[in-house]
């Protein structure tokens, strides 16, 4: 069984969730956005080094609170890791009043039929134990979407819930998240086959069994309501897709019912030279702007 009080607030206090998940393919491009090269380290462990303690600066900075960030989601290494010799899962939930939640896939397929796939899981029930043992409360999984290909996006949605099912019988609580490219030529048909093929996959949920879904934000406002409002829905979050922050949160904010779980768009104006007293304005200031956007909706 998930966390009651942690279930409690994810699904209907307000606020965002912070996604702090780059995993291996991504981390060299969120150090760089954050002023570090690759000619600032040496291999994977210094690079992981680096990205742990910029992420330790944004968990432990005064504005990083449940007040307004409900959720983080982790990469494995930052679940492992600590906050001043506190375990991040419970430094995140005892001390800054964060849900903690804990990216699992293994990265993307080569595409096909349109879709990138999951690439298989074979450990997964091993991860999803540890996790839960370090006070983890769900957990989240991509896919990308190029093109509007039917068979595609089915088989990306039925990977994912056939992941989920496997997650809840972990007591954890999935993210399903199918993300439609930005950039995808038929973005807006991709979309609506996507509402079609994940609501089918909700109806087909036992009783009380529930997930989240992380979604691109939607061509056409309010498009993924019908999920928002599905029995089987905890929350629908919205992923920046690399937008910018002010682009996220303006599309964002004619979106009713969705909430930021923005990645890129949190961490934009983020710099390593910055002072504390820098870094910690900057960083509420994104806070408050992406908050605004999944509450205040127009």
């Amino acid at each position: 069984m998930v966390d009651a009080k942690m279930l409690n607030k994810m699904s209907s206090a307000p606020g965002f969730i912070a996604a702090l998940d780059q995993s291996g393919g991504s981390t060299p491009g969120a150090l760089r956005l954050y002023g570090v090269s690759e000619s600032d380290y040496q291999g994977d462990e210094e690079m992981f080094r680096l990205v742990h303690a910029m992420r330790v600066r944004i968990m432990s900075a005064p504005a990083f609170t449940g007040d307004k960030v409900l959720g983080a989601i982790l990469f494995e290494r930052t679940m492992d890791g600590d906050v001043d010799g506190e375990p991040v899962p419970s430094y995140l939930w005892e001390k800054r009043g964060v849900v903690p939640f804990l990216k699992v896939d293994k990265g993307l397929n080569a595409e096909e039929n349109g879709v990138q796939t999951m690439k298989s899981m074979p450990d997964l029930d091993t991860l999803l134990i540890r996790g839960r043992e370090k006070g983890i409360f769900g957990t989240k999984m991509r896919s990308v979407i190029g093109h509007a290909d039917k068979a595609g996006i089915a088989a990306v949605v039925e990977q994912q819930f056939q992941v989920a099912r496997q997650i809840i019988g972990q007591g954890l609580m999935p993210i399903i998240e199918p993300e439609v490219s930005i950039k995808s030529p038929t973005k807006e048909q991709a979309e609506a086959i996507l509402r079609d093929e994940i609501a089918q996959q909700l109806d087909k949920l036992p009783a009380g069994e529930t997930v989240m879904l992380k979604l691109t934000i939607p061509t056409v406002a309010d498009f993924y309501a019908p999920l928002v409002a599905h029995k089987s829905v905890i929350r629908v979050v919205a992923l920046s897709g690399g937008y910018s922050t002010v682009d996220a949160c303006e599309k964002l904010s004619h979106n009713h019912g969705m909430i930021a779980s923005f990645s890129r768009a949190l961490a934009e104006n983020l710099r390593v030279t910055m002072s504390d007293a820098d870094f910690n304005a900057s960083l509420a200031a994104t806070i408050d702007q992406i908050y605004a956007a999944s509450v205040n909706k127009s």
